[in-house]
């Protein structure tokens, strides 16, 4: 292990070298997140795919993802987090490539696959890495100016999608990774400390994970083609697979999901609200990109820009939120959070042929915005108050796999729920009905996750007198990055 691990300093040259090697690494997965979106539509047209496969060109990443991120974690406090974390760039890179040049859906869904096998390596490795390089009285700074840095990463996704879309074209969003990967590698190479958890013992939970990707896979599929014929029967295995995980975890030695974190009444009950808010926040992002394209009109650009304030809101207001929730505890927050954001999905309702920005999208974006604002950093918060702080990283883990297990199933259920299979989504009229059954539905799940925390969320939760492993949310606590240690798994003491 280098000498310079956990001694670096915040402000020196090489202290920065280390943040820009792990901000660009996370926010290359950020992007990635935020301009496929956008270009959703474009893609259709320009492959001839149907919605289903529209679905599992982000499901697909997303799948691998959440399957195999606490995996990830694992593998880099073994062989290396920087070992592990450049594998991951490369990985996602070539990956990346191989989505650029596709010459059909089938293809792009099977690189969007193996990117997500990328993140799952990169993702965990970012944070382990500035956590082990810094020394502790700076890691929560340098914690902060990199949630800071995933802010500015998740404002410019939208953006820059829109606009390669509009310009060179949907390919350059993953050709974009590509040079990003060259100079994070370069800069990792040189300048990163290697860091490794000397302690880590006993076999990898490869069966474990397996299982969880089988499950979630099955799962997904059942969803996204309605329940129907072989989709039935997947989903039947998907469900027997989960069976099989749990039974699997539960007799490991080193499982991937420490079964025992769910005997906190307050780690479950968090992480059922992460289930609702974050597959409510999946279904809205997805289907406004399309809604304001094929039905209002908008070009990928003004699409992708419209939702811009919500991220300013976050960037602005996230640590006032975070330190609101410390004074008054985390109950309240995340109770109107929710509810603040069900308005703004229901002013949503006011989009259709014709709408105007300023007076039929701003309106819901701001009030969608503010309710992300005052949730998502008490919800991040919470989850870590709710375990031991030694076990804060797989804590954290856990969040984040919930988070993209339910970005994962929302995309995959609701545009069948809403009637948008097949070809519909060309149709403009066929678009406006679907787009407004999904909201409804999505202003339900984060109704339901806000009375949910109402009940099941101590209001001292956060209380000094608890020691506790919460994040520095004085930057930014966003919905790119839930929460912010996304799979390190923490060793105990």
């Amino acid at each position: 292990m280098d000498d310079t691990a956990g001694a670096l300093r915040l402000g020196t040259a090489q202290g920065r070298w280390v943040l820009l090697a792990t901000a660009l690494g996370s926010g290359m997965a950020m992007l990635d997140g935020t301009v496929v979106n956008v270009a959703l539509p474009r893609i259709g047209a320009d492959l001839g795919a149907p919605m289903a496969a529209l679905q599992w060109t982000v499901n697909a990443y997303l799948l691998t993802l959440a399957g195999l991120i606490l995996l990830g974690g694992s593998l880099g406090d073994r062989y290396g987090r920087r070992k592990v974390f450049l594998i991951g760039v490369c990985w996602f890179a070539t990956a990346s490539a191989a989505c650029a040049i596709a010459p059909g859906i089938e293809v792009l869904i099977i690189a969007r696959a193996l990117q997500g096998i990328g993140g799952a390596l990169l993702t965990p490795g970012s944070l382990a890495m500035l956590q082990a390089s810094f020394r502790p009285d700076d890691r929560s700074g340098a914690v902060g100016v990199w949630s800071g840095l995933g802010g500015v990463s998740a404002a410019v996704g939208p953006f820059l999608g829109g606009w390669l879309v509009d310009g060179p074209g949907w390919r350059w969003i993953f050709l974009l990774n590509v040079p990003l990967a060259v100079v994070v590698s370069w800069v990792a190479i040189r300048h990163v400390p290697e860091s490794r958890d000397e302690r880590a013992a006993g076999r990898f939970d490869v069966q474990g994970a397996v299982l969880a990707a089988f499950a979630l896979g099955g799962v997904t599929y059942a969803l996204t083609e309605g329940g129907r014929g072989l989709s039935a029967v997947a989903g039947v295995l998907g469900l027997v697979f989960a069976v099989l995980f749990v039974l699997v975890e539960r007799r490991s030695p080193n499982p991937m999901l420490p079964l025992e974190l769910f005997s906190s009444r307050l780690f479950t009950a968090v992480n059922l609200v992460t289930l609702c808010v974050y597959g409510a926040f999946s279904g809205i992002f997805l289907l406004l990109m399309v809604q304001l394209q094929t039905v209002a009109g908008f070009a990928p650009l003004e699409a992708g820009i419209s939702l811009l304030p919500t991220t300013l809101l976050m960037l602005a207001f996230s640590g006032q939120a975070g330190k609101l929730s410390r004074r008054i505890g985390p109950r309240l927050p995340l109770f109107v959070g929710p509810l603040l954001c069900a308005g703004g999905v229901l002013l949503m309702l006011r989009i259709g042929v014709g709408a105007s920005y300023w007076r039929d999208v701003l309106p819901g974006v701001v009030v969608l915005g503010a309710g992300m604002t005052t949730l998502v950093a008490p919800l991040t918060a919470t989850v870590l108050a709710a375990v031991e702080v030694r076990r804060a990283g797989i804590a954290s883990g856990v969040n984040n796999a919930a988070a993209r297990a339910a970005g994962l199933f929302a995309v995959a259920a609701l545009p069948a729920l809403s009637g948008l299979t097949g070809e519909a989504y060309r149709v403009p009229s066929e678009v406006d009905s679907a787009f407004r059954t999904a909201m409804l539905i999505c202003a339900g799940l984060l109704t339901a996750g806000g009375l949910l925390a109402l009940a099941t969320v101590r209001g001292d939760a956060l209380a000094p007198d608890h020691p506790t492993a919460e994040p520095d949310c004085e930057w930014y606590c966003g919905p790119t990055t839930p929460p912010l240690d996304p799979g390190h798994q923490a060793r105990p003491e």
